[in-house]
């Protein structure tokens, strides 16, 4: 190579340098604050609204499944049925105290005929009268250590010793809560993929969209040097933006949402049966830390998600016109 070639060779890199560095000095390779952009901001902070909604309503439903379980497996109830001729009264005093010998047992007791009605109000109405009815007597256990009581050997002596006892473990409905709340986790897992898919293809199409009107500027990089990489950092820095933007925004809304609920709902609730009601459902209706992290969680991660689909879609769309 001779001196002239070489200096030729120098002076053209210095002069690529230097076109990179004033396009990036006057103008971003992709305009700020366009219809396309503000559509994609505004599409990728829905997208993030609906997946932090399907997050907190998937902790709520956990939390509350996690705490229906705690509850019932530290209580059993006992259900003795009346029969003619028995003592009904004295066969639930007799049955308390065979539940009361058992280890693990925390607390017996007999509900009288006040809670019975209290507890058959939702349903029959109020005034009732008991003794006109074949209503069985309840006894509720606590237990102090659900996992080392002999239920089966509990509901045998009861059946053996107390006239039409029948002993009540709720594990069938523990069960079935159990599977409830697994369903429910994996419906909300399968929301946020349709959700993360639908923003990423967004992505695609927008980032396709810039390349083919940004055409003769990425030709004119492409003459003055500019390699594959710097033109994937100038869309992936573009679309970082937009992502980081509509994804705090979505999870911004969703948080609002999130306390209006919990400041609303608590009040409306007047009665304390209501409450009791809607707690074991909802279990008082509180996001927890964990919902409002996830939510920010969401957000950054719809952010990465936007940059990476960028640059990948960059590097392919620039091989397909190679």
């Amino acid at each position: 190579m001779t001196d002239a070639e070489r200096s030729y060779r120098l002076q053209l890199a210095a002069y690529r340098r230097q076109s990179r560095l004033a396009l990036r000095r006057t103008s971003p390779l992709v305009p700020e604050n366009t219809i396309a952009g503000n559509a994609l901001t505004i599409v990728i902070a829905i997208m993030s609204f609906l997946a932090c909604l399907t997050l907190g309503a998937v902790t709520l439903v956990r939390d509350a499944s996690r705490d229906w379980q705690v509850d019932i497996l530290r209580e059993v109830t006992i259900q003795v049925r009346p029969i003619e001729g028995v003592d009904t009264a004295a066969e639930a005093a007799k049955a308390a105290a065979i539940a009361a010998e058992f280890r693990g047992v925390a607390s017996v007791s007999v509900l009288d005929d006040e809670e019975n009605v209290r507890l058959l109000e939702p349903w029959l109405g109020s005034d009732l009268d008991l003794s006109e009815l074949p209503v069985p007597r309840l006894i509720v256990v606590r237990l102090s250590n659900p996992a080392i009581i002999d239920l089966d050997e509990l509901s045998r002596r009861l059946q053996d010793d107390v006239s039409g006892a029948n002993l009540d473990d709720h594990r069938l409905w523990t069960k079935r809560l159990q599977t409830m709340a697994n369903i429910t986790v994996v419906v909300g897992a399968s929301i946020l993929s349709l959700v993360f898919i639908a923003t990423i293809l967004s992505v695609v199409f927008a980032t396709r969209g810039a390349m083919a009107s940004n055409r003769d500027v990425v030709s004119v990089l492409h003459f003055v040097g500019a390699d594959d990489g710097f033109i994937a950092r100038e869309f992936q820095r573009h679309f970082l933006l937009l992502g980081l933007k509509g994804g705090l925004l979505g999870a911004l809304a969703a948080a609002v949402l999130f306390a209006l609920l919990s400041f609303a709902i608590g009040p409306s609730m007047t009665s304390a049966a209501e409450t009791d009601q809607v707690a074991a459902l909802f279990g008082r209706f509180a996001i927890g830390p964990i919902g409002y992290f996830g939510a920010l969680g969401i957000a950054f991660l719809i952010a990465v998600m936007t940059a990476v689909t960028s640059r990948l879609t960059v590097y392919r769309y620039l091989a397909e016109q190679d």
